[in-house]
């Protein structure tokens, strides 16, 4: 099996208002716990690996090629994108299309606009030749992620269309009240903004950045409102974090390092399904 890229499963998605989720690797066992829960659920899933966790984890030829071989040989038969999230540069996200990522998401959010369109339009022309899809990200998503700490900017709807007509790119993600990391208190998501949005775009659907947290009442809305792909990575960590602390804790003395990691990699296949089954995604791959 090929990864497939967005532009197979986006579409469909925002039409029958369900989201497919983005479930970030940490190591590969997150790869591999992830996939167990897709092919469980008959659920379409996009693996990502952010920018500044790919050298970590060998580069983006081992990544692309370890996990095609792990869809192989786990008898994966849902389709998978290989997600690049958060591209750094143009030149990152060029890296990952000819390393045979399926995906990938070029952010801009921190430049002027104008160049935020005219580096994805340049990743966007590079990636269409290959029939890789390409996300655009606008404002500024809250929180921390790999380190980076960023406060919200609420993306501006002129500006988003402006940045899909000019770049032609496969999906969006404005900053519309999410925050990577762990919220304080409840979020408070912007869905006059969103609906606007998402209605002036509209083929184009919407990426929600920082998931994990949002309670499911706000996350069901959100779908409706035009999101058809949902990261989760800190719900993730959280989990294999609990189990693991917890394992340690009731034996001390333990060095089964197969058994440890097992642990914790049930504890995210438990999360990823939960996920699914809150998106809508499950049964419909």
């Amino acid at each position: 099996m090929t990864f497939v890229s967005l532009k197979e499963l986006m579409p469909e998605a925002k039409k029958n208002h369900y989201a497919v989720g983005q479930f970030n690797m940490n190591t590969f066992q997150w790869a591999e716990a992830t996939l167990r829960a897709a092919e469980k659920e008959k659920s379409s899933v996009i693996i990502a690996s952010t920018d500044r966790i790919v050298d970590y984890l060998g580069g983006f030829k081992l990544i692309a090629a370890t996990t095609k071989k792990m869809v192989e040989e786990m008898e994966i038969t849902v389709p998978v994108v290989l997600h690049l999230d958060h591209g750094l540069s143009v030149e990152r996200c060029k890296e990952a299309v000819d390393a045979g990522y399926s995906s990938v998401m070029y952010d801009g959010s921190k430049l002027s606009l104008e160049e935020n369109i005219a580096n994805t339009k340049e990743v966007a022309n590079y990636a269409n030749k290959q029939n890789v899809s390409v996300e655009a990200e606008i404002g500024s998503v809250g929180g921390t992620e790999d380190g980076i700490t960023s406060g919200i900017k609420y993306a501006d709807p002129k500006a988003c269309y402006r940045l899909v007509e000019e770049t032609g790119v496969d999906l969006l993600a404005a900053a519309l009240g999410s925050v990577h990391g762990v919220y304080q208190g409840e979020p408070k998501l912007a869905f006059d903004l969103m609906q606007e949005i998402s209605d002036n775009l509209n083929e184009v659907p919407l990426a929600l950045h920082g998931g994990s947290g949002i309670p499911s009442h706000q996350i069901v809305k959100a779908i409706e409102y035009g999101h058809a792909k949902i990261n989760v990575n800190t719900e993730c960590n959280q989990a294999w974090t609990q189990v693991v602390r917890e394992y340690l804790q009731q034996y001390p003395d333990s060095h089964k390092v197969p058994e440890i990691m097992t642990t914790g990699m049930d504890a995210i296949e438990k999360v990823v399904i939960e996920k699914m089954q809150l998106f809508g995604s499950s049964n419909k791959a």
